[in-house]
């Protein structure tokens, strides 16, 4: 697994906090903190998106080798909540349009 699951989550959060109208927000790369700042500017973040925070270690794990091994089960989970998060702030991004 490689940082790119991370940024999935992270990328499409902090473009939805734009388009929230926040042009200041945290440098940072955890995704609770960033999720909470999106709930803040008044979204309902569902169950399926609070999971990203679970993809912050990886950012951690990849950035500063050994990374402990990932398993097959564990990255399709990390895929498949990369991809509820970039489906839902879609979904944000385009009711707000």
């Amino acid at each position: 697994m490689d940082k790119v699951h991370h940024l999935t989550g992270h990328g499409p959060i902090k473009a939805l906090m734009i388009a929230q109208g926040q042009d200041e927000f945290p440098y940072t790369h955890n995704l609770d903190e960033l999720l909470r700042l999106v709930e803040q500017a008044g979204a309902e973040v569902p169950d399926s998106v609070e999971r990203a925070t679970d993809l912050t270690r990886y950012a951690v794990f990849t950035r500063y080798p050994p990374s402990p091994p990932i398993g097959e089960d564990e990255y399709e989970a990390a895929v498949a909540t990369a991809r509820a998060v970039v489906e839902w702030v879609e979904g944000q991004v385009g009711s707000d349009a």
